[in-house]
């Protein structure tokens, strides 16, 4: 009998998230499932690692048998300590999250849950990570098992090559059209910091703002997809090299 694939789950929630509990059910149906995810919340952490302190790995038995383990780190410590130490064999997928909240468009820089996957795939690891779009303290995760599933299952079928990933974004709703593969929407940031006093009378600052899509009218990105009630799914790239610009550099650096 051939061997079960063995699957690495992480996240940037923690590991007592909902979204990661579902994740490690949906997954432990088509494989072995192996969890290393961060003692407390990381959210937006990116691809940070520890440098300047120990990292801790502590067992968790929150998934009864399934092997668990809390790590004091960063996502990517996480994935890092995972394949080094943890596995004892090399899994066939990574998949990360699911996430409280999208990680669609230029989020994708900033996310924790994203960056775990990125980990993997930087090692050779298929990797996929998932976003529910829900910041609220109550949402629900159910609608996303089936394609959480379907999606995890096609990868290990037909895997990516070395170098991609995928960025999956779930629709708050349960009504959900279907899949749509497509591009990382162009948007941004645009961030005012209050400034403010605290009880002491010292100044602190905090960051508020709101998301721009500088793309509204295009059907064909991640954004488009998820505000008409797909799951977005968006091949995604480490290699952050401006291809198409080369040969003018080049041009430019010798005029």
């Amino acid at each position: 009998m051939s061997q079960k694939p063995l699957i690495l789950i992480s996240n940037d929630d923690g590991i007592t998230a909902p979204g990661l509990r579902v994740l490690v059910e949906e997954m432990s149906a088509i494989g072995e499932v192996i969890v290393v995810a961060p003692d407390k919340p990381q959210s937006a952490m990116g691809h940070a690692i520890t440098v300047t302190v120990p990292l801790r790995l502590t067992p968790n038995k929150i998934f009864g048998d399934i092997k668990a383990f809390e790590c004091s780190g960063t996502p990517a410590d996480c994935v890092k300590l995972a394949l080094d130490k943890v596995c004892d064999r090399r899994p066939d997928i990574m998949v990360s999250g699911i996430n409280h909240g999208p990680n669609y468009s230029i989020n994708v820089i900033y996310s924790g849950t994203m960056s775990a996957a990125v980990e993997a795939a930087v090692d050779g690891v298929q990797a996929i990570g998932f976003s529910l779009c829900d910041y609220s303290n109550d949402a629900d995760f159910s609608h996303c098992r089936k394609y959480v599933r379907q999606i995890a299952s096609k990868i290990l079928e037909h895997p990516l090559p070395y170098g991609t990933l995928l960025n999956v974004n779930m629709p708050k709703s349960d009504t959900i059209k279907g899949v749509r593969v497509c591009r990382q929407a162009s948007a941004k940031y645009a961030e005012n910091f209050d400034e403010r006093q605290d009880p002491s009378g010292r100044t602190y600052y905090w960051m508020t703002g709101k998301f721009i899509n500088l793309e509204a009218d295009d059907n064909d990105t991640d954004l488009w997809a998820i505000d008409n009630g797909y799951v977005s799914v968006v091949p995604t790239k480490f290699d952050l090299t401006s291809n198409g610009v080369i040969q003018h550099l080049k041009q430019l650096m010798h005029e």
